[in-house]
């Protein structure tokens, strides 16, 4: 089950249970608690089985035209199943019915982990579409790829 989590305390609960259990994504202890930190007050979904977090997705407006998915996990078991694609549904759905034209991502440049890499392909699936390189913007190890995707026209 998908829906909208808007308890701030449920919210970092959740993503402390999805990002603890990734560390291969979220192994730096200070980053992964700045993502959970910043979801208590950030657009927030999460997926359940049984009750259960299994995955969750962060929205933040970065522009008054711009959502970024900030942040996305989802449990290791569940990989390729299906969720993180209906956490995305859910959460573009939400962007564009908000009136925002374009949602936003970053990540590592394909082609220095293999975990970054299989993001990539992830995000590539999705419909996002290459925007821009920032080699420096996290360090020399892990230059930032920006996607984007086109959500509507703002009237």
């Amino acid at each position: 089950m998908i829906r909208q989590i808007e308890d701030p305390k449920q919210k970092q609960e959740t993503a402390r249970k999805v990002l603890e259990a990734l560390p291969e994504w979220f192994g730096i202890p200070e980053a992964r608690e700045t993502y959970i930190s910043k979801s208590a007050s950030q657009i927030t979904f999460g997926a359940f089985a049984e009750g259960n977090p299994i995955g969750f997705l962060c929205l933040a407006e970065t522009g008054n035209a711009t959502v970024e998915l900030s942040v996305m996990g989802v449990l290791r078991e569940y990989h390729r199943t299906g969720i993180g694609t209906k956490l995305f549904h859910q959460a573009k759905a939400f962007a564009a019915s908000k009136g925002y034209s374009f949602l936003q991502v970053k990540t590592v440049q394909m082609g220095y982990y293999p975990e970054y890499d299989a993001t990539n392909r992830f995000y590539l699936s999705l419909g996002f579409q290459e925007f821009e390189i920032l080699p420096a913007l996290w360090d020399e190890w892990n230059p930032c790829q920006i996607y984007v995707m086109y959500l509507q026209q703002r009237l």
